[in-house]
């Protein structure tokens, strides 16, 4: 993607990233690229603290709009997931200019808000894929330098989903957020894509309950098929729901006559690929 020193601003709508995993990063960025090739500026709002968020909603919405507009950043990074962003998705998108549409996006989970209206909108090039709080997992400096090897448009890693490598148009998602975004204003036309979908932490009812919503919706029914991430950290019930996380999505496919494709390899882990929003050729 970038000629030169690549600047990245991060940001964090939902939850505060500590100081502990931003000098991990940056640490890690400049030990592999040196600080000619790349420099990321984070946010003070990223340590904020308001309850649960990290600082209140008219904060996390202008230290966003700030870097989007930013003519000096090439790309806004998603310092984490975590509650948040859907609470941003109209006053951090009032002050947006030109700018913003020459930039990319990256973040997932809950981020997958603002990625939604960023693609619905036609604001910039959107894509799923890792974020600096990835580097607190074991073996999180694989999927941080995933993330900037794709920004750098480096060939030293390939980090896109495989299934993305062939020509299409492609979308994914967190099931949670999607399922919630479902009868807003804020989902983007997905006619045509391949969705992909993962979760982390929900029963396996939840999942079912999700799913269908999803894949009832008239817009959803359009897709050109649903391929299913990880499904990570599903709680025990206590009662079986007798069926795994892949039956549960080709059963909702089946009877909403949606091409079930298989798996995806995106979730919530360091083995999260990248995907970019959008046609691929």
């Amino acid at each position: 993607m970038a000629q030169g020193r690549l600047r990245i601003g991060v940001v964090a709508p939902g939850r505060a990233i500590d100081a502990h995993a931003q000098h991990k990063v940056s640490a890690l960025a400049a030990e592999t690229y040196g600080d000619e090739r790349v420099e990321l500026i984070f946010h003070p709002q990223c340590f904020l603290r308001s309850g649960h968020f990290a600082g209140p909603d008219a904060a996390r919405a202008a230290a966003f709009v700030e870097m989007a507009n930013d003519p000096d950043l090439d790309a806004v990074w998603f310092a984490r997931g975590g509650y948040g962003s859907c609470r941003l998705l109209e006053a951090a998108f009032e002050g947006l200019g030109d700018v913003a549409r020459r930039k990319t996006f990256l973040g997932y989970s809950d981020t997958g808000s603002l990625l939604a209206r960023l693609y619905r909108d036609s604001i910039g090039t959107i894509v799923h894929g890792p974020m600096p709080a990835d580097i607190t997992r074991p073996g999180g400096e694989a999927a941080i330098l995933r993330a900037l090897d794709f920004l750098l448009g480096s060939d030293d890693r390939d980090g896109r989903e495989a299934s993305t490598r062939m020509p299409g148009q492609y979308a994914a998602f967190n099931i949670t957020v999607l399922a919630n975004l479902i009868g807003t204003p804020w989902v983007p036309d997905l006619t045509g894509h391949v969705l992909m979908l993962e979760e982390v932490g929900e029963y396996h009812y939840s999942l079912d309950r999700m799913l269908f919503n999803i894949t009832s919706n008239p817009g959803m029914r359009a897709v050109a098929g649903i391929l299913l991430g990880r499904c990570s950290a599903i709680p025990e019930n206590d009662i079986d729901f007798e069926a795994t996380e892949e039956e549960i999505a080709e059963h909702w496919c089946a009877r909403n006559a949606i091409p079930y494709l298989g798996r995806a390899d995106i979730g919530h882990d360091v083995d999260n690929k990248i995907v970019v929003f959008g046609r691929q050729s």
